[in-house]
């Protein structure tokens, strides 16, 4: 074999190693890559999983802190306004005691419109005593 034939042979070894070393190297950066990742990725969840907690935890201090003592004052005002009226229409029973030649008639009507009672049409404040002129039996 000729000398320009062993020389061209050396430098086509020497290529190829150098080629095997690059693509060596090349798998190494991925593998590197693929590591710094999974890194990365178990970092940003265990930050993730530390927000949820801190998140569920100032939910629980704002319940407590701001949101119970809202409600109790609520439920203060709730039990002090339930006697008042509450500015809409709502139903009242003819009693013995009120309205007494109302119960059963099909004109009484019972709505208290911004604290006024409407008993009927034709009599709008009710009926003085127990035998009302417009009294009719109620149809179920």
């Amino acid at each position: 074999m000729e000398e320009w034939q062993k020389d061209l042979i050396d430098m086509i070894e020497t290529v190829a190693d150098e080629v095997e070393q690059f693509f060596l190297g090349v798998n190494d950066m991925i593998d590197a890559f693929f590591e710094v990742t999974e890194q990365i990725t178990e970092e940003v969840q265990s930050a993730f999983e530390a927000d949820i907690d801190t998140l569920a935890t100032l939910h629980e201090q704002f319940l407590q802190d701001l949101a119970e003592p809202i409600l109790e004052i609520y439920w203060e005002l709730e039990d002090i306004t339930e006697d008042i009226d509450p500015g809409f229409p709502y139903q009242v029973e003819a009693t013995l005691e009120k309205n007494a030649a109302c119960i059963g008639c099909s004109n009484y009507h019972g709505q208290v419109y911004s604290g006024n009672l409407l008993v009927c049409a034709m009599h709008p404040h009710g009926w003085d005593d127990k035998n009302c002129p417009d009294w009719e039996k109620e149809s179920k």
